[in-house]
């Protein structure tokens, strides 16, 4: 499955109450609910760069190596190790407080993320 390209938010369900539960302030949720998200996806085999590019130009970026241990970091600066795993298509890796699956859907990168 390639995840390599460019991709712009389109919708988000749900996305009050995820915050919500992970503690982000009502005024930074407000600031967010309308932003679409640039997500930047470059692989080379099972080696990924993932940049999130986030208002002002703000960017977080992770590279990982699927199946291999590495340092992610979170869109609040928190950093912690992570392995994130292929199956059936999907990308998933858990984050401190909920985990995150991605895959191409239509043409489309959707992520979902469900608290743990």
């Amino acid at each position: 499955m390639a995840f390599a390209g460019r991709w712009e938010t389109e919708t988000q369900e749900g996305y009050d109450a995820f915050c919500k539960l992970l503690g982000i302030p009502d005024d930074i949720i407000e600031k967010g609910r309308d932003y679409k998200l640039i997500t930047e996806v470059t692989q080379d085999g099972n080696d990924f760069s993932w940049t999130q590019v986030y208002p002002t130009n703000a960017r977080v970026t992770n590279k990982f190596t699927i199946g291999k241990e590495c340092d992610m970091e979170t869109i609040g600066g928190k950093k912690f190790k992570a392995t994130v795993q292929m199956e059936g298509g999907k990308l998933s890796t858990s984050f401190p407080n909920y985990q995150h699956v991605t895959e191409i859907v239509g043409g489309k990168l959707v992520e979902v993320n469900t608290l743990t």
